[in-house]
This record gives structure tokens, sequence and C-alpha cells, in this order.
């Protein structure tokens, strides 16, 4: 064993241990579980009122209130390739054109029905991006919605490790 190696690693081992405590002084629980989006303010608002209008919360819970539209967001980030990605982001601007032709307000601004019809006039557009952005959003949102933990706990009882364990029982043999 070469003894100037181990004593270099050593010394620079507790060089970093030195100085990690004031360089990791800066951070906070919610900088280690953000997600930086790709998507801009406007499109993060848009994707988060067309989640809000496949689920909306009414007396119960809503796609918002267990965190869908976050869902949404990292899901797109990290599971689908750049061309689903820009059809999304395309459609997303459309929605908004949409909104602001028929409506005169943005799309986040429109009241619950007339985001529904918007929606509904591209499952039924003969434009194949128009109809695969809607079944994208449609079945990721209640796909989302279903696994949340508010869903399945508080509706679903599903339960991490179902029955009980009981350490200490006396056994007749």
């Amino acid at each position: 064993m070469d003894r100037r190696e181990t004593l270099k690693k050593l010394v620079v081992a507790s060089g970093g241990l030195i100085v990690l405590p004031s360089w990791a002084r800066g951070w906070k629980a919610s900088d280690l579980t953000a997600h930086h989006t790709s998507f801009s303010l406007s499109e993060q608002d848009t994707l988060a009122s067309v989640a809000d209008t496949i689920i909306p919360a009414g007396n119960a819970i809503g796609a918002l209130s267990v965190g869908v539209d976050k869902f949404l967001q990292k899901l797109l980030d990290k599971c689908y390739e750049k061309d689903v990605q820009d059809n999304v982001r395309a459609q997303l601007a459309g929605l908004e054109n949409a909104a602001q032709a028929s409506h005169g307000k943005s799309f986040v601004l429109c009241d619950q029905p007339q985001r529904q019809a918007l929606l509904l006039k591209l499952s039924t557009s003969e434009t194949n991006g128009e109809k695969d952005f809607f079944k994208l959003m449609k079945s990721e949102t209640i796909r989302g919605f279903n696994t949340s933990k508010e869903v399945m706990v508080g509706y679903h009882k599903f339960k991490l490790a179902p029955g009980h364990f009981y350490g200490c029982v006396d056994v007749k043999a």
C-alpha cells in the first residue's frame, strides 16, 4: 500500500468534511424536492387549468389539490420524447389562442364550461396532434389523480403493508 496516496486521499476527504457544513447551510428542503420544469409559467398555468377541467374539485378533492399539475410537468419532462413535448407546447398555445378568439380571455381565466368546450373541440378534431394531446392529457390526468396518496389512502383504502403484525402472541400447542 502506498502511504503517500492514502494520506492525500485522507486530507482531501477531511477537507471536504470541513467545507460541507458551510456550503450546505444555504440549502432548503424545498430546493431538494423542487422540480425545475422546462415549461414556461404561462404553459404551467394552462396545463394546470387543463387538469382542473378534466377533474374539477367540486365537493371533493380535485386534480389540483392532489398535485396532478406538477405530476404532469414532471412526467412530460422526464418520460416523453421531444416530439410529444413539442406537441403539448403547441397545443397549449393553441388552447390559449382558441380561448382568446372565442371568449376574449385566456384559457386560465375561462370558466369550467368554456374550458370543457375548448377541450372537447380538440377531442373531435381532424388533426392528429390535437387528438393525441387530448387523449394524453385525459389519460395522464386520470392516472395522476388515481395514483395520488390522497386518493389511494382516502378513497381506495390502500394499505402499503396489509394486515397487522402481533409480535408476542401466546400459542396453544
